[in-house]
């Protein structure tokens, strides 16, 4: 079953093609995937960002489901040079930009909790139906045509996410 997140994205993609082949409009189209860094809205919702804040704030880290399924995360500069790559080409796409090395939710909270505090605790909530076991990028369309793929590791994102975080977390913190 797709979701209608999914069924909207692959609408946008067949009216850019359509308009493509009708206007002779030059299109690229991204298919981008969980992004991270610095800058990012605090409480916007995507599990890095919720895990990173909740570990600042001293919350424990909310896990849906078992925290088996998996997920894969770039660094916002890797996309970037996915995107400059992607338009300096004449190839149109549809290009996965995204890194493929995956993580599992419980995986990913305990990279957070190393990088931010040990302590952290851990909660587990019910998942959604509609949640995906697995979303994974296959790249190798960009890496062949493109010459593109992601450098950064989530390792070594992550610290630089959170040095923007927890500055701003503080502001957030001085002014209650």
């Amino acid at each position: 079953e797709r979701s209608c997140y999914d069924e909207g994205k692959r609408t946008a993609e067949t009216l850019t093609m359509d308009y493509h082949r009708g206007a002779d409009v030059e299109v690229r189209i991204a298919r981008i995937f969980n992004t991270y860094g610095p800058r990012m809205c605090i409480d916007d919702g995507r599990v890095v960002s919720n895990f990173v804040s909740q570990a600042l704030r001293r919350q424990p880290l909310t896990v849906y489901g078992d925290g088996k399924q998996t997920r894969s995360f770039q660094y916002v500069s890797d996309l970037v040079n996915g995107l400059v790559a992607l338009m300096e080409h004449d190839h149109v796409g549809p290009f996965n930009l995204g890194n493929p090395g995956e993580f599992t939710m419980l995986e990913l909270a305990e990279v957070v909790k190393e990088t931010i505090d040990s302590s952290a605790t851990i909660e587990f909530k019910p998942n959604t139906a509609d949640d995906p076991h697995m979303r994974k990028p296959d790249i190798s369309k960009a890496k062949e045509l493109l010459n593109w793929e992601p450098m950064v590791s989530l390792r070594e994102g992550l610290p630089r996410m959170v040095t923007d975080f927890q500055k701003r977390v503080e502001e957030e913190s001085a002014k209650l």
